[in-house]
């Protein structure tokens, strides 16, 4: 497919995501600064740690954020990001857990925010591993995990590799709670051409189908991702954009919702629509999946013991959207939880 036809096919998609009533109006950000993709120009809200060690033989260093309480209750949230976000969007969540006592750790995980971006093959059972090697680093035993998007699936592969380090589990609109198979796989390199044909405007549109109501703090987020395309280092950044979509694809969690053994509790927001995929399939395959209202239900009864949480005109990101009430549902759930 040539170069031009793929950046209208990605712009089609963006129109057509959820965000058809959205404008593409906005900054095109073509003479901010570069952004490289170790995003060491980015601000984050708390002071950024690396943990360094080998990954297949080559050095990689992991980002990670450990916010301490100053009045400590002994226990450890850890924080498990989306696809296209860093750790630092849990920001709100970071401080408002400290403040209720809890060491909170939010990593970047390799591959994503400031952490290194080798261009290998990504499994979650890698991610999963890579986070262990950071709690066995900072002396942690037991955590809660709270994962959104992407970072509920790693959770969930987390809390099923490493179950005694799993005090508890949120999943907050997690990615994975249907089947993707009845999405066609892609050739790696035809996503990476999709990622490079992205422009400002048309990420912009894919963010907002993220959100039923748009704010102006989320087009941070945007300018994130147009200062890295304007590095000289953005097409590695898409190639391991479209390694960690096949991640996804091949790392399903459906099968393994039933065999969680740790407290669970779903937040979802019943105004999300998110499918992953969604531009590979025919409308009429996409057209019955995202429904996260009947997909939050269907997890819970397959999940032993889960306790399920409708936020109501809420999407794909609940702590940034209602952050008080999802910090004091979370906060409820633990507490029942000891």
């Amino acid at each position: 497919m040539p170069f031009r036809s793929l950046a209208t096919l990605l712009l089609c998609f963006a129109l057509s995501s959820g965000a058809q009533a959205q404008s593409l109006d906005g900054p095109s950000y073509a003479n901010a600064e570069p952004l490289g993709t170790a995003m060491e120009n980015w601000s984050y809200p708390y002071p950024v740690q690396m943990l360094q060690f080998e990954l297949e033989g080559r050095p990689v260093r992991m980002a990670y954020m450990d916010v301490k309480p100053q009045n400590p209750n002994g226990q450890t949230l850890l924080l498990m990001h989306g696809k296209n976000f860093g750790s630092d969007y849990w920001a709100n969540t970071l401080k408002a857990m400290s403040t209720y006592g809890y060491r909170v750790i939010a990593p970047d995980q390799i591959g994503f925010g400031k952490s290194s971006k080798p261009e290998m093959r990504y499994s979650f059972a890698m991610l999963a591993e890579n986070t262990t090697r950071l709690l066995e680093h900072l002396k942690i035993g037991r955590v809660t995990v709270i994962g959104n998007s992407m970072g509920g699936m790693l959770a969930v592969h987390f809390a099923r590799k490493y179950p005694e380090r799993v005090a508890a589990l949120v999943l907050e609109n997690p990615l994975g709670l249907e089947d993707y198979t009845v999405i066609p796989a892609q050739q790696t390199t035809d996503l990476v051409r999709l990622e490079m044909a992205q422009t400002p405007a048309s990420y912009r549109n894919f963010v907002r189908s993220y959100f039923p109501a748009w704010k102006p703090e989320y087009e941070r987020f945007v300018e994130q991702f147009a200062r890295v395309q304007l590095s000289g280092d953005y097409p590695r950044f898409a190639q391991v954009s479209a390694l960690t979509y096949q991640m996804i694809y091949e790392g399903p969690i459906l099968n393994e919702l039933p065999r969680l053994t740790v407290p669970t509790l779903l937040v979802i927001g019943q105004s999300d629509r998110t499918v992953f995929g969604r531009r590979f399939a025919p409308p009429d395959v996409v057209r019955p999946m995202g429904n996260f209202p009947v997909l939050g239900r269907t997890a819970q009864m397959n999940i032993r013991g889960a306790v399920l949480k409708e936020f109501n005109g809420v999407g794909h990101v609940p702590h940034l959207e209602q952050p008080e009430r999802f910090h004091a549902v979370v906060m409820d759930f633990i507490y029942g939880k000891k």
